[in-house]
């Protein structure tokens, strides 16, 4: 079992940063696929990106790319998100999840474990 929690959420102008953390409980993340998801005020959920638990394969949504850092912290047991350069297409809910191996999943639908979601506002 698996807890996830996200913060760093907030309201920030277009342009700005911020970063998203993840902490974990119960496992090592070492050993889990992680990713984040986001979902817009009336719209499906969508991927943002993964990191295998390799921590060596990364993916990003082509919408986020050059923009977004996924990284992770083995010892604090923690994920994050740098967000750079933000639009404010990128408002939504930030959702971090999680799955045990190392698959390479794009699709909500393959995570197992999922945080609550911290508030992301990006105004312009």
């Amino acid at each position: 079992q698996v807890t996830l929690v996200e913060s760093g959420g907030g309201l920030v102008q277009a342009g700005g940063s911020l970063r998203l953390s993840c902490a974990a409980s119960g496992r090592p993340l070492s050993t889990y696929t992680m990713a984040w998801f986001r979902q817009a005020s009336g719209k499906e959920r969508e991927f943002v990106v993964f990191s295998a638990a390799t921590g060596i394969d990364t993916y990003y949504t082509d919408s986020v790319q050059g923009r977004f850092t996924i990284s992770r912290d083995n010892a604090k047991n923690t994920m994050y998100l740098q967000m750079n350069s933000l639009k404010p297409e990128d408002t939504a809910v930030y959702y971090c999840a999680a799955v045990y191996g190392n698959p390479r999943n794009a699709r909500p639908r393959d995570y197992t474990y999922w945080g609550q979601g911290t508030q992301v506002t990006v105004s312009s």
